[in-house]
């Protein structure tokens, strides 16, 4: 799933934001389901005026973060877990995000963002020259594993399979007890030739006999504690060739994808030379 966020820095006109955010919608659902995440920060104890839906999913999200109506606790990025299983865009309206793109309604290029702009406008017609979709899959997608799991079950290969293999990797805090802990791992990746390699590893490994779809994921950038680093997912006929998949596949994008990885402990920081290829 993509997201792409929409945010206002003009705060004159309320309502062009609105106009804004449903062009974006409209755009993006041409090609798949789009959820949509509002952050206002003046919702507080489910009491707040309605805002206009768009997409086939909307969560309206309190300055805390927390679900407006039902007050669950739900954080934008577990907003956008629970869409990525079932949609293929996610529009967050009203707050910056550092890992992904946005769109900036503006009077001018004079503002500062926390993440990529991929356009700045001043009103919604100025959408019509920016090839929104196009530019928005050029950033890496927000993924789970259960979007991943989900994706292969709706494949239309997935009434002849019997097994369903997977295999997460998250960053550990310590090798040893007496290790300092680790805060978080940085990642990067050789653009273009590691999205090569890991798509001619899936093409392999999917033609194997009993093997019918292969997804894997790399997530790029900061990774704290704790967190998902790695995704291999294998849809196939029995559970033999389903582990013995996700175990190669596994391997190989470490021995084989140019990804480097950077530590970042409580007393230090390092780039691993070992890198994951």
């Amino acid at each position: 799933m993509h997201v792409l966020g929409v945010l206002d820095r003009a705060s004159s006109d309320p309502s062009r934001l609105e106009a804004v955010v449903d062009r974006v919608v409209d755009r993006l659902s041409r090609a798949g389901r789009v959820g949509v995440v509002r952050y206002d920060a003046t919702i507080a104890d489910g009491a707040h005026e309605s805002l206009t839906p768009g997409g086939d999913v909307t969560y309206e999200l309190g300055a805390d973060g927390d679900w407006a109506a039902a007050g669950t606790g739900l954080s934008i990025g577990d907003a956008l877990d629970t869409l990525a299983r079932d949609c293929a865009y996610a529009v967050v309206v009203g707050v910056s995000m550092p890992r992904y793109p946005s769109v900036v309604v503006a009077e001018s290029d004079d503002h500062a963002e926390s993440g990529p702009v991929l356009a700045s406008i001043a009103s919604p017609a100025d959408l019509e020259s920016v090839p929104l979709r196009e530019e928005l899959e050029g950033y890496e997608p927000h993924e789970t594993l259960e979007s991943l799991v989900s994706e292969l079950k709706r494949s239309p290969k997935a009434d002849r399979a019997g097994a369903i293999a997977t295999f997460t990797g998250r960053v550990r805090a310590k090798d040893d007890p007496e290790d300092d802990r680790t805060e978080y791992l940085e990642f990067e990746k050789y653009e273009g030739v590691a999205e090569q390699r890991m798509a001619a590893i899936r093409e392999e490994l999917e033609a194997r006999d009993g093997v019918y779809e292969v997804r894997m994921y790399h997530r790029t950038g900061i990774v704290e504690d704790g967190a998902d680093i790695v995704f291999v997912v294998v849809l196939a006929g029995h559970r033999a060739e389903a582990f013995r998949t996700v175990e190669d596949g596994i391997d190989r994008l470490k021995d084989e994808v140019p990804l480097f990885k950077k530590e970042v402990t409580v007393a230090d920081e390092f780039w691993v030379h070992d890198r994951t290829s």
